[in-house]
């Protein structure tokens, strides 16, 4: 069936003279055929012109919808700064995983198959990424040829089969995610490094402590407890210190030998530069972006803002913290010292995308108060017996 046109959009039947063409009737053809002189033209009548633009324009409208939408290129893995995100930390995949566990595999993917059609619902990574692509849309009006933007990669050991309800559930909520990498059962580990990976979300702690071994950043991200809005304008990426963005020399001394004996080093260090931690990375590549912007004069518009929430005491041991960051060229929009109080209240302030730090009960913290939290398995904070181990082997 072809495409039917509005009316403004129909070809108009011009009126012309009837003396042109027309003759009497019963006359011969042959006779009377000099047409006689059409009557004088006048000029339209007043509002015709005005009448006349808006129904062209519906006109215009109308074909331009008729043209499918071109998505942007997707960049080159090597330039961008790539998310690998899990299915289960973009998508609630709750009753899935429930029967993938309790009835096993093949269960799960005749589930999923026969679910296709219906969407998933939004995980605790997704306003993460919405946000990822809102800075995209900015980037590629300011810099049309760049490929230095976020690039999403969907990262899951899902069977290829259940891939058709993913990529339907991507293109229900209009997402701009390109490349997947479904291993079907398999870790998706060994894949990061080839994707250049700069962060990598997942729901599954082990997979995530695998990339750390890697050295590669990632976190496993967490649901809050209830509902909160984040802005659709702008990224916020809040980060702890100790164990996130710097290695965890000071927490190891904290743990072994108390706060004061803490304090003095640190005091006694200020001026040395903190090693770095495991999402040094991913703040250097999110200061990068943001000098994109602000070589367009657009600091104060910036579409990415970063935080530093840590619980160390600004007086007593701040200083080295900000000159660490300094020495490496970096530096967060905003800083918060907060000398071991809880976290949960000044991030329900900021309301970030998403927070990282080291410690459960920052993240359990965060999550009361509405945060996407996301833990990062790094350091003298986690399991014990792993450190052990570690330290004995030295």
């Amino acid at each position: 069936m072809g495409t039917r046109l509005p009316p403004s959009a129909q070809f108009l039947e011009l009126p012309v003279s009837d003396a042109v063409f027309s003759r009497p009737a019963g006359s011969d053809p042959s006779r009377n055929m000099e047409p006689r002189q059409p009557p004088e033209a006048r000029e339209p009548g007043p509002g015709a012109e005005t009448a006349a633009v808006p129904r062209w324009e519906e006109a215009k409208t109308f074909y331009d919808n008729l043209s499918p939408k071109k998505k942007p290129k997707s960049p080159k893995p090597q330039n961008a700064v790539t998310i690998a995100v899990s299915s289960r930390a973009l998508f609630r995949m709750d009753e899935e995983q429930r029967i993938y566990t309790e009835q096993g595999v093949e269960e799960y993917v005749r589930y999923q198959l026969e679910h296709e059609n219906e969407p998933f619902s939004p995980g605790p990574a997704f306003p993460f990424v919405k946000a990822l692509e809102a800075v995209n849309k900015q980037l590629r009006e300011l810099y049309p040829d760049s490929e230095d933007i976020f690039d999403i990669v969907l990262m899951t050991n899902n069977h290829a089969q259940v891939g058709v309800r993913l990529i339907n559930s991507i293109n229900h909520y209009d997402l701009f995610i390109e490349r997947f990498c479904m291993t079907g059962g398999n870790s998706p580990i060994c894949y990061l490094k080839a994707y250049h990976t700069n962060l990598y979300l997942s729901a599954d702690a082990e997979k995530v402590r695998e990339a750390i071994d890697e050295g590669i950043a990632a976190a496993t991200i967490f649901s809050p407890s209830k509902d909160v809005v984040v802005s659709q304008s702008q990224l916020r990426v809040a980060f702890d210190g100790d164990a996130v963005l710097f290695s965890d020399e000071s927490e190891r001394i904290v743990k072994a030998h108390g706060l004061d004996r803490f304090f003095e080093h640190e005091k006694a260090h200020e001026n040395k530069p903190l090693a770095q931690g495991p999402l040094k990375g991913f703040l250097e590549a999110l200061g990068r972006l943001q000098k994109k912007f602000y070589s367009k004069g657009l600091r104060l518009e910036c579409p990415i803002r970063t935080y530093l929430v840590t619980a160390r005491s600004a007086a007593s041991s701040g200083a080295r913290a900000l000159k660490t960051l300094r020495s490496w060229g970096l530096e967060t929009d905003e800083a918060l010292f907060l000398a071991g109080a809880p976290k949960g209240p000044l991030l329900e302030k900021i309301r970030p995308h998403i927070f990282f730090d080291d410690q459960m009960f920052h993240v359990a913290g965060a999550q009361e108060m509405g945060t996407v939290a996301a833990h990062v398995p790094y350091g003298v904070a986690q399991n014990p017996r792993r450190e052990k181990q570690s330290l004995g082997a030295q």
